[in-house]
């Protein structure tokens, strides 16, 4: 039927890591399991070339259902890119962060003060990954490769970074709400009350069958 898989690339590293700055201690140790929403977060940034320069864009996953909770784009990797895709995230799960683990790699753009302190105002606990190669963020990884495969590949070139914002929310909205994830039992990532929701829908139907 003419039907193929995309084939992800080799990912490549953004930034080189801050080892001046002191780290928070790994609080993940690779395991990136989680038992109900909010409990672990993964963030990492990757870049995207245009015609106009690099775009940079970062991610925050909610590592229970891969669901993409914060993002944002800019035309450089100053850490206020880190940092406002991490008020997106915040601000869409408000109120559900007691007990909250934040994940990433040794970046200096996660490294930063602001950063910090944003986490430590908001109640959230910081893990570092301690052996600073691509296992250490590996879900987050995962969430980038797709991206990249799924999104900025397929579209490419890219013009700018209107072009590359726009192109972007699209892919979220269709990853978060539509895309079918092996994890999750071949379902979307979906907000957690939207999917138990559905979930109540189907269990309904499937007695009124019985």
């Amino acid at each position: 039927m003419g039907l193929a898989g995309a084939v992800r690339g080799k990912a490549h590293r953004t930034t080189t890591p801050d080892e001046g700055a002191a780290r928070p201690a790994d609080g993940v140790r690779r395991d990136f399991s989680a038992s109900s929403p909010n409990q672990l977060w993964v963030a990492d940034l990757t870049y995207v070339p245009t015609w106009s320069g690099f775009v940079y864009v970062a991610f925050i996953g909610d590592a229970f259902s891969r669901f993409i909770c914060g993002w944002q784009t800019s035309r450089s990797l100053r850490s206020d890119l880190a940092l406002d895709a991490l008020e997106m995230a915040i601000w869409q799960r408000s109120g559900e962060l007691e007990g909250l683990i934040h994940h990433r790699d040794r970046d200096s753009q996660y490294l930063s003060i602001r950063y910090a302190e944003r986490l430590a105002e908001a109640g959230v606990n910081i893990s570092v990954g301690a052996r600073d190669d691509s296992y250490d963020n590996a879900l987050a990884e995962t969430i980038i490769g797709l991206y990249k495969t799924e999104l900025i590949r397929r579209r490419g070139p890219w013009k700018g970074i209107d072009d590359v914002e726009y192109a972007t929310l699209e892919w979220l909205d269709w990853f978060n709400h539509r895309r079918l994830l092996e994890p999750n039992g071949n379902v979307p990532p979906l907000p957690e009350d939207v999917q138990r929701h559905v979930g109540t829908l189907l269990a309904d139907y499937l007695r009124s069958r019985e």
